[in-house]
């Protein structure tokens, strides 16, 4: 640091202070170290959370100090914006994103960033109001691969396939996670400061603060230049944000051994996993209290959750259309009666709940908060998925609708000519269905499987499709446990085995006359 770049202020501040009783400017150099070591870009992880934050300003500060010539390779900012986070964090996140992009170009150096969503199909929203994913928990947290770690591994492996490896770099500290920690070490490649990428082949992590404790953290972001970064813009806002609050940040996620985002304020304003939000409250205790409706709406959907709710508001089969048990312990008799396993949401209440959310995000934009709580593509993946559940296909059609009636106003849905039934279809044909004691729905499903496959010229597994409908399980919760009780085993059962056989037997006589014939 002879030939510094550094102002005087950034010099001082290195010079006399330190972080985990190492001098501050031993963390440049071997910032600088691992950077000039090879041609390998970085890839930060950015979650606008002070350890994060720490870590950048660390790296910010170690290539301001090296001479231009030497600042050679490409270094990507990168943030994950689940859709659904604090909305206060998301317009923090915004502008750090642009501050820090505005001051790399500023100082000249090779920083871009960058801001990565789940795929639509794989949204919070998507997967909850259109697929009928319950909230979720600690037991099912099937949020995170989706929304976190999927969007950062594909830009990843972006980066893995231009530059054939990259360096990851985490805001990743022992004493916030011990397990983290544990993780990082058992993969650490002996003699570097590098560790393997727990999954992603080609990625390496370095973790810089790895030895920093929260007061380091705090020092770097508060005292280098009363709360400035060296990017232009200010931390205070920050800071205020974990004023007053024993609450974490959601990092970075990267793999499944990252902890849960559960009560933080970096994480998602729908988070489930934990009981009670307590990051929420404290902010709309703290004078947010705009947000109270979402607060509300993230309750409701934490109630659906308590075991004695969980039958009310979702359905007793599966996707699969079938009724499923929990698995026999060990020394259960295969006969003994084993708890039920609801499935999906009903879509009478994903309906509900979609037409509130709207309504908040109606009403909030009213009162001057920006705000976007759901985006327009998903809401045409969500009208797909109704469209074509399962269970209940929304034969309505009744998404288009539920919107005009919030926002008096219609979006460029896609109308398909060739969709089956409508309201007035699915009358005629639950009339019939209870005329002659079949369940409307299942032939719904067949003449749907029939309609599928009009007009190829190959029709083959048009049956085993029409019998898989046929072995889903049809009619009430009580009239599928009355049908299932007639049998021993409960996964084996198919009260339509001889229909189908009948129809298999009917199939292989007119394949012979065909082969006669012809």
């Amino acid at each position: 640091m002879t030939d510094t770049n550094l102002s005087k202020k950034y010099q001082d501040f290195l010079s006399t202070e330190q972080f985990a009783d190492t001098e501050a400017k031993h963390f440049i150099l071997d910032v600088q170290e691992v950077y000039l070591s090879d041609n390998r870009p970085w890839v930060i992880g950015y979650s606008g959370g002070k350890d994060s934050t720490a870590v950048l300003i660390l790296i910010y500060l170690a290539l301001l100090d090296l001479p231009k010539a030497k600042r050679h390779k490409q270094v990507f900012v990168v943030a994950s914006d689940t859709l659904v986070e604090t909305p206060v964090v998301v317009d923090h996140i915004t502008k750090s994103l642009d501050a820090i992009q505005l001051g790399a170009i500023r100082d000249e150096l090779p920083i871009t960033t960058h801001k990565v969503i789940p795929d639509t199909k794989q949204t919070f929203w998507v997967n909850l109001l259109g697929k009928g994913y319950p909230a979720p928990t600690r037991q099912f947290r099937w949020c995170t691969e989706r929304l976190k770690i999927d969007p950062v591994s594909d830009f990843i492996k972006d980066k893995v396939s231009k530059y054939d490896e990259v360096i990851v770099i985490l805001g990743s500290r022992s004493q916030e996670s011990q397990s983290r920690a544990q993780v990082i070490a058992r993969h650490k490649i002996t003699g570097t400061r590098l560790a393997r990428h727990t999954t992603l082949t080609n990625a390496f992590i370095y973790t810089p603060i790895d030895t920093w404790s929260v007061e380091d953290v705090w020092k770097i972001i508060k005292d280098l230049d009363e709360y400035d970064a060296p990017w232009g813009a200010s931390n205070y806002g920050l800071w205020l944000l974990y004023l007053g609050s024993s609450q974490g940040e959601c990092p970075m996620v990267i793999d499944e051994s990252t902890p849960s985002c559960g009560n933080s304020r970096f994480g998602c304003w729908t988070c489930t996993v934990v009981t009670k939000d307590r990051a929420m409250e404290s902010l709309i205790e703290s004078g947010d209290d705009w947000m109270e409706p979402l607060l509300k709406f993230r309750n409701m959907l934490a109630e659906t959750g308590v075991v004695e709710n969980k039958n009310t508001f979702r359905n007793h089969k599966r996707r699969t259309g079938r009724v499923s048990y929990k698995w026999a312990t060990k020394g259960q008799d295969i006969t003994d009666e084993r708890g039920h396993i609801p499935g999906p949401y009903w879509l009478s209440y994903r309906k509900k709940w979609l037409k509130e959310l709207l309504e908040i995000e109606k009403t909030l934009n009213e009162k001057g908060h920006s705000i976007e709580l759901i985006t327009k593509p998903e809401l045409h993946a969500i009208r797909k998925e109704w469209l074509t559940d399962p269970n209940e296909p929304d034969w309505e059609d009744s998404l288009p609708q539920l919107y005009r009636s919030v926002y008096n106003a219609d979006l460029d849905w896609v109308y398909d000519d060739n969709v089956n039934f409508d309201k007035h279809d699915a009358e005629i044909l639950k009339e019939l269905g209870e005329e002659h004691g079949v369940d409307a729905e299942m032939i719904m499903k067949l003449i749907e499987v029939e309609n599928s496959m009009a007009g190829l010229s190959q029709r083959r597994g048009i049956f085993n499709k029409l019998e898989s409908v046929l072995k889903q399980d049809w009619g009430s919760y009580e009239e599928i446990l009355d049908k299932h009780s007639k049998y021993q085993s409960k996964k084996d059962f198919d009260i339509h085995a001889d229909r189908i056989k009948k129809l298999d037997d009917a199939v292989s006589q007119l394949e012979k006359l065909d082969r006669e014939f012809n």
